[in-house]
């Protein structure tokens, strides 16, 4: 793989597969890809039929350097570490994200803080976050500002789309409805709403890739900058 190639990892936090937020995200996705071209590497996880359990503050990830509880964790914990940028897509569960990518959040990043000794370095990958939910006002913007604070707890640097459609992340909703393909059956019928979470999905993918790919030139660039900083040797690590 070209060191100049950026990895992205699109993650579907819904437990439903192929539902509305695997729609958006894969417009995300596509944007991306069409974007940088084979400069873009996409791996794509959903939680769907995944096993996360809650952190239960045992404290052992400090000594392993990881968490000692075995289950999906660990392969998408691979995942997201080895990721330039990441894109979420969620939907609104309680005004916020799902159980299980909450589960992975808080795991993510008390095994990564404890192992850089409580330390967060930066990591310097950029994250977007799309969110969908039933209604317009059902917690889409609570959703994408926890994923931002994830990102920023996790010393990564939140990207959202384009204005007008985008000041934070990518939002939609479905009309009252509970169907899988809502979304894409708005979308397809020419609804003005669904087409603009689509726009904004879209554009979303677009910034992130592109800003990962600046984020990866300048590192290279000045690299003895950072070097004799400290604090950046994850995100160095992942340039070479």
């Amino acid at each position: 793989m070209s060191s100049e190639r950026i990895r992205l990892a699109a993650i579907c936090g819904s437990p439903r597969k192929g539902g509305n937020s695997a729609f958006l995200l894969e417009h995300a996705v596509r944007s991306a890809e069409e974007s940088l071209g084979d400069l873009v590497e996409t791996t794509s996880y959903s939680l769907a039929g995944k096993s996360f359990a809650p952190c239960d503050a045992c404290g052992r990830c400090a000594k392993l350097g990881d968490c000692r509880i075995e289950d999906d964790f660990q392969e998408l914990r691979t995942l997201w570490t080895g990721a330039d940028a990441v894109i979420y897509s969620v939907p609104v569960y309680h005004y916020s994200i799902p159980a299980q990518l909450k589960c992975f959040i808080d795991r993510l990043g008390n095994s990564l803080d404890s192992y850089h000794g409580g330390r967060i370095v930066k990591d310097l990958k950029v994250i977007g976050a799309i969110a969908q939910g039933s209604h317009l006002f059902s917690g889409q913007e609570h959703a994408i500002a926890d994923l931002v604070n994830h990102a920023l707890s996790m010393g990564c640097v939140p990207m959202s789309g384009d204005c007008w459609e985008s000041y934070v992340g990518a939002g939609g909703w479905t009309r009252a409805s509970v169907r899988k393909d809502s979304l894409k059956k708005l979308y397809a019928a020419g609804n003005e709403e669904a087409r603009v979470s689509v726009q904004s999905a879209a554009t979303l993918g677009r910034r992130v890739v592109q800003v990962a790919l600046l984020l990866r030139a300048g590192g290279n660039h000045h690299r003895n900058l950072l070097e004799a900083d400290g604090g950046y040797e994850v995100f160095l690590e992942r340039l070479t």
